[in-house]
């Protein structure tokens, strides 16, 4: 298995990264993002199955190809984290952190001491099995985890200063469809209320993950300013797969 670099070490220097979301099991669509020349993966444990053998073969296909695994667990809940980091994963996207309280709990789910309370160990695939020293793996992991919480209602977008704020959290991503369904007349517009995160992500020079359906949209939200911009698979495929059934009409 080839060392896999550090998607947060090339993210601390400057860069732009561009990944793909994959929602349907399959290890060949990981080996085939990767021949792609994708910067990263991101695994949909939300939204996509949750199973932890799909997960394992996952995060191992990418590592042979030497792509980080980036995984949006299905809760913050630190089983769930523990087990995508155990697995490999280089960081977590966890879904409905929209207090700074929830934001706190993440970072410490993630994290080894001092920074959180992650459980330690060193014979998973992240401590290459245990040929890696503890100290060695616990100094890895504090410099490498990255962590980003969804921002998915009206409550985050008015907390987002204090959630974006929190010490060791990454970045954040809008969950855009979760946002415009939890708003009422009330709150403000959807793309004000999208711009006003975005905007404090860069303030607080924090890191913006987008996800989106094309190469246009995808070069629209690198001018933006974001730093990790996704691919959601799924959609981009079905689009594609009704263009081209368009060719019978």
């Amino acid at each position: 298995m080839s060392a896999v670099p550090s998607l947060k070490a090339r993210l601390d220097a400057g860069e732009r990264v561009l990944g793909a979301l994959l929602r349907v099991p399959g290890e060949e669509l990981v080996e085939m993002v990767a021949v792609a020349g994708f910067d990263f993966v991101l695994l949909d444990g939300e939204h996509g199955p949750a199973d932890v053998v799909e997960l394992r073969r996952h995060i191992a296909f990418a590592a042979v190809h030497g792509v980080p695994v980036l995984v949006r667990v299905g809760s913050a809940e630190p089983a769930l984290v523990l087990r995508a980091l155990d697995a490999g994963a280089q960081g977590v996207v966890a879904p409905h952190v929209d207090t700074p309280e929830q934001a706190a709990a993440l970072v410490d789910s993630a994290h080894y001491p001092p920074y959180g309370h992650r459980g330690f160990a060193t014979y998973g695939r992240s401590g290459r099995f245990g040929l890696v020293g503890a100290d060695e793996h616990k100094q890895r992991a504090l410099a490498e985890t990255l962590v980003f919480g969804m921002i998915e209602s009206p409550e985050g977008v008015r907390a987002v200063e204090a959630v974006v704020g929190t010490e060791r959290l990454d970045g954040s991503m809008v969950g855009v469809a979760d946002l415009a369904a939890s708003s009422t007349p009330d709150d403000p517009p959807h793309a004000e209320q999208v711009r006003r995160v975005h905007d404090e992500l860069a303030a607080q020079t924090k890191l913006r993950m987008d996800i989106v359906n094309s190469r246009e949209a995808a070069e629209r939200s690198f001018a933006d300013g974001a730093r990790l911009v996704v691919y959601n698979l799924t959609a981009t495929v079905m689009a594609h797969l009704a263009e081209l059934r368009g060719a019978r009409s």
